[in-house]
């Protein structure tokens, strides 16, 4: 009975040594669970703050293009009243120009009759 209670006592030391290991063995990976819980948060925050720099770097390169383009807007049409201010100013010139000899070429076929 004494070596039946020795092997009992000896299995029950293992059972218990087990149970030590399982439960060291549960807080091991409880902990790396939550490490890496909280290393996936910052790696979050870290991600959220980069591309929040990067969205307003590229929102400030195009408000810049906007600005510029606006400005070449603003000379554009300026050169273009300019060209047209000229052209009308050319056609003015080559109407009172030529406009005495087209007067007379329609006075001249009004009043021709032919038969």
């Amino acid at each position: 009975m004494f070596l039946y209670s020795m092997a009992s006592s000896s299995g029950q030391n293992g059972i218990q040594l087990l149970l030590a290991a399982e439960q060291e063995a549960q807080h091991i990976v409880n902990a790396a669970r939550t490490a890496k819980q909280a290393r996936l948060k910052q790696a979050k925050e870290e991600a959220e703050k980069e591309i929040a720099q990067f969205r307003a770097q590229m929102e400030a390169d195009f408000q810049k293009k906007v600005a510029e383009s606006s400005g070449d807007s603003g000379a554009n049409v300026k050169r273009l009243e300019q060209e047209t201010d000229a052209k009308i100013q050319h056609l003015k010139t080559e109407a009172s120009r030529i406009s005495h000899d087209v007067v007379q070429m329609l006075l001249r076929h009004v009043t021709t009759v032919k038969n």
